[in-house]
């Protein structure tokens, strides 16, 4: 799933409610297995597999501790332009994302949208995931949960959902961007992982869906991705609210990282995608 990770220093964040007894070990769950294995690299972290690909990388005891460097990059996106702190997040794994932010706002409620509900509850027993309200985690599949979201009940949709390599099509079509952008607050944020190939040609596609639907998009990824050299993750940023050009705070924390990234505003993005067009549910 293109998922990267780099090193950085350890945060001082507080949360401590840990795993009593070790994880580690390979489950049944209901779309197959998850093996959660020790982090080489680090001593008390972990890295879950779900169906023998990456899903997640947790530190018990350190939610503000995120390893897969797109992860750092959506957080600092959903930090920099987040309109209120009642965050949904479509694709769950060990809830990484919902932990950090659970951590970091005090008065942020996430709900964790996972399709896998055995992987859920395994989760949920072997790691310190805090419990609703800060972090509810509902099963079910992503594009069905969110045509029942209430019309602007929420604030950011983060959507991390992967078959494989790849986000299901059903997640990608201006029919589902017009779902989410209907359930959130006006100005509200929705922020995607695109994973996608040298030829972008995904990215492009999402990018023009997604300028059908909201007022602005901006993305985040590294400058070997978004010049077509590589497999990797593109991180896709939407809200009617205007999305700056440039953001020198968070450019600064891009660059910070083991993988340096880059913010690209909605003029970037018109140009990158051009000639690209949305995907639409019947063209499948």
């Amino acid at each position: 799933m293109g998922k990267k990770r780099g090193k950085r220093g350890h945060s001082s964040s507080s949360s401590s409610v840990g795993a009593q007894t070790s994880p580690i070990g390979t489950y049944d769950i209901s779309t197959g297995t998850a093996e959660i294995e020790a982090d080489p690299f680090r001593d008390g972290a972990y890295i879950l597999h779900v169906n023998g690909v990456p899903s997640s990388h947790i530190v018990p005891g350190e939610p503000r501790e995120l390893e897969f460097e797109y992860m750092r990059w959506i957080a600092a996106a959903v930090e920099a332009f987040a309109p209120g702190h009642r965050l949904t997040h479509l694709g769950g794994g060990a809830c990484s994302l919902a932990r950090y932010f659970a951590d970091t706002w005090d008065d942020s409620k996430n709900t964790v949208v996972e399709f896998d509900a055995k992987l859920g509850e395994l989760v949920r027993e072997k790691f310190d995931i805090p419990r609703a309200p800060k972090v509810k985690i509902r099963a079910g599949e992503a594009r069905e949960e969110t045509e029942k979201f209430l019309p602007a009940s929420r604030d950011v949709i983060i959507r991390d959902v992967f078959a494989g390599a790849v986000t299901p099509t059903p997640l990608t079509t201006v029919e589902f961007f017009q779902t989410a952008h209907r359930s959130l607050v006006p100005g509200g944020l929705y922020v995607a992982n695109c994973g996608d190939h040298s030829d972008l040609r995904g990215a492009k596609a999402e990018i023009a869906g997604l300028k059908e639907v909201f007022g602005h998009v901006a993305v985040i990824a590294d400058p070997p991705m978004l010049k077509g050299r590589r497999y990797g993750n593109i991180i896709l940023i939407a809200s009617d609210t205007e999305l700056p050009s440039q953001h020198q705070e968070m450019t600064s924390r891009l660059l910070g990282g083991a993988v340096p990234a880059h913010y690209k505003g909605p003029a970037w993005t018109e140009k990158f995608a051009t000639g690209a067009s949305g995907r639409h549910d019947e063209d499948d």
